[in-house]
């Protein structure tokens, strides 16, 4: 009976190894696909039409060099529009994560009459996809004169972020009220509670809410698509790489597609390597006696 249920378990371990084996190599083929090509040169043509790419899966070692990335820097505004998400990105992080921890410190702390009301209103809007407000968004930015503009970015990011709060409530709910009545006795306010007690218990909700605060307006392309249709100058890389695979502007800059789509998912995956150690440590970190 023993070794029949081993048996069983055994092959059922298997057939699931097989099963995720397959998906990874499915999920991870485009990957290696676009790394590999991206440093692929056409000896030829300079100009690497999409359709020189199909001919083969992989390039063969004598085909490889940085021409491409040399090109990206050099030829095309692709640094601009990096430096232009990297700012956009940085600054939405930074009025998101105070935003969002913050409010998440008022629901999980405070005690007022319209607690449950905002916090009830909060979690249906946030229910709504972004997308459906894009539009509007659009025409306020219009109105204010900041469409076009980096700026109106930042503030479409950032605006809502708030309520995005109940994830980061529920963790400061876990965190004994012991430590704000101690720290009220011996003086302090709520604002140095927030900011010197809680905050540096609370490393764990910090990363996450930091990552997801950089990923958005780094990765996203709709909004951008919309406010930035015009002024390429002001272009975030995932505009400026949709921009390139144009139906005009294709055949001479699939190439720096590429490339380009390698160097902008650099520093997202080295972010995310970096605070992944301080996301470990700050869950394992110690805890509270009493």
């Amino acid at each position: 009976m023993i070794k029949s249920y081993k048996l069983k378990r055994g092959i059922a371990n298997t057939a699931i190894y097989i099963i995720l084996a397959v998906m990874c190599l499915i999920w991870i083929f485009p990957l290696v696909w676009l790394v590999l090509h991206s440093f692929r040169i056409n000896p030829v043509d300079p100009s690497i039409a999409p359709a020189k790419f199909s001919d083969t899966l992989f390039p063969l070692a004598n085909e490889w060099g940085f021409d491409n990335y040399i090109g990206l820097f050099k030829e095309t505004q692709f640094l601009r529009w990096f430096l232009n998400t990297l700012f956009v990105a940085v600054c939405s992080c930074i009025i998101s994560t105070l935003s969002v921890l913050m409010v998440a410190y008022t629901f999980s702390r405070l005690r007022f009459k319209a607690r449950k009301p905002f916090i009830n209103v909060g979690m249906i809007m946030g229910m709504f996809p972004g997308f459906m407000t894009t539009i509007a968004m659009l025409h306020i930015l219009k109105l204010i004169g900041l469409d076009q503009s980096l700026l109106g970015l930042i503030l479409c990011y950032s605006g809502g972020s708030g309520l995005g709060y109940l994830v980061a409530k529920g963790f400061f709910d876990t965190i004994p009220r012991a430590l704000d009545e101690a720290a009220t006795i011996d003086g302090a306010n709520k604002n140095q509670i927030f900011w010197k007690i809680i905050l540096p218990m609370s490393k764990p909700i910090v990363v996450y809410t930091v990552l997801t605060s950089f990923i958005n307006p780094w990765c996203d392309f709709i909004l951008v698509r919309i406010l930035m249709s015009d002024n390429d100058a002001n272009y975030t890389v995932s505009r400026g790489l949709w921009y390139w695979t144009e139906k005009e502007m294709i055949n001479n800059n699939f190439r720096y597609f590429l490339s380009g789509s390698v160097v902008v998912a650099i520093p997202i995956t080295a972010l995310f390597l970096y605070m992944q150690k301080y996301y470990v440590e700050g869950v394992t970190a110690g805890g509270v006696k009493g």
